[in-house]
């Protein structure tokens, strides 16, 4: 396929244009940063800067592809104003979508949000009422950037009934790479204690890349949504133990895939799309939370 996939300069944005060239795929990439002049080492894809809150500009990169992996978005609400963050996430998402429907792209992959549920930046806190998490979770989106991402759920809904594009919400817990594990998931690592909203959870960006090459080659009907997270949590804590420890009776504890589970399960990617997993924090990270120190082959 051809396949445009915006907000390519991002850390999810390089792993999916990587993955999806080594899947075969031609690739058209965008996103606001400047184009280089000079010339391109051999086997890089395409790229054309384009605001896609801009109708014109997103009608313009869009046409012409046979999938779109839409991923460009500020992303999380506590950098900009919330109507900042609203708009550029809500109409970029309308007009590229748009566009998509208006050229007859057949595949739509839309990388939403685990925060849609609501309770990761909310004015008024809130628990998950169940754990892990899932799809059938109850949204109650209260910041901008959530409400940003449901509501670009909801286009989905409305593209798939008024046309025949085929469209897959991807809601990615805590994304990760190698540079920055141990700033972020170290702390959850050597102390359960440090608590987040996803529960211990999140998703390595190559791992991630791989769920959004199925979602893209998928020819599921209609609009799924899908979690992806990591199958173990940051720690690899005993997570029935934790979860009472620190949130007592406030959560329901439902069915575990293993002990060490993640508090977002991602079930229903692995049953639908084949999704499996390949990496966890234990291949960045030992159990101090601290980077694995890397074999230069040198004698001692």
């Amino acid at each position: 396929m051809k396949v445009l996939i915006t907000g390519a300069h991002g850390k999810v944005g390089r792993a999916a244009t990587q993955a999806m060239i080594d899947a075969g795929h031609e690739v058209i990439t965008t996103d606001l940063s400047r184009p280089s002049y000079e010339r391109k080492p051999e086997g890089t894809p395409r790229y054309v800067m384009a605001d896609l809150t801009d109708a014109g500009q997103a009608y313009a990169v869009v046409h012409g592809v046979d999938a779109v992996v839409h991923i460009a978005a500020i992303p999380e609400p506590t950098g900009h104003a919330p109507q900042v963050v609203f708009q550029n996430n809500l109409m970029s998402t309308f007009n590229v979508l748009e566009a998509a429907v208006s050229f007859g792209v057949q595949r739509f992959v839309f990388i939403s949000s685990e925060t849609v549920p609501g309770f990761f930046f909310p004015e008024r806190d809130f628990l998950p009422e169940y754990a892990p998490v899932d799809e059938e979770h109850p949204i109650h989106p209260q910041d901008p950037y959530a409400l940003a991402k449901h509501f670009s759920e909801q286009l989905m809904d409305a593209a798939v009934a008024r046309s025949d594009i085929q469209c897959i919400s991807i809601r990615p817990s805590w994304v990760q790479f190698e540079g920055n594990y141990e700033n972020n998931l170290g702390p959850q690592i050597r102390d359960a204690s440090v608590l987040s909203p996803g529960l211990w959870s999140y998703i390595d960006v190559y791992d991630l890349a791989d769920a959004i090459v199925l979602a893209a080659e998928s020819d599921l009907p209609g609009h799924e949504v899908f979690y992806i997270a990591s199958p173990d949590n940051a720690g690899g804590h005993d997570f029935a133990e934790v979860l009472t420890k620190y949130y007592g009776d406030r959560i329901e504890l439902r069915d575990l895939d293993r002990p060490d589970a993640s508090g977002i399960s991602s079930a229903k990617a692995q049953r639908m799309l084949g999704w499996q997993p390949k990496r966890s924090w234990r291949d960045y990270l030992d159990a101090d939370g601290k980077a694995l120190q890397k074999d230069d082959g040198a004698a001692g």
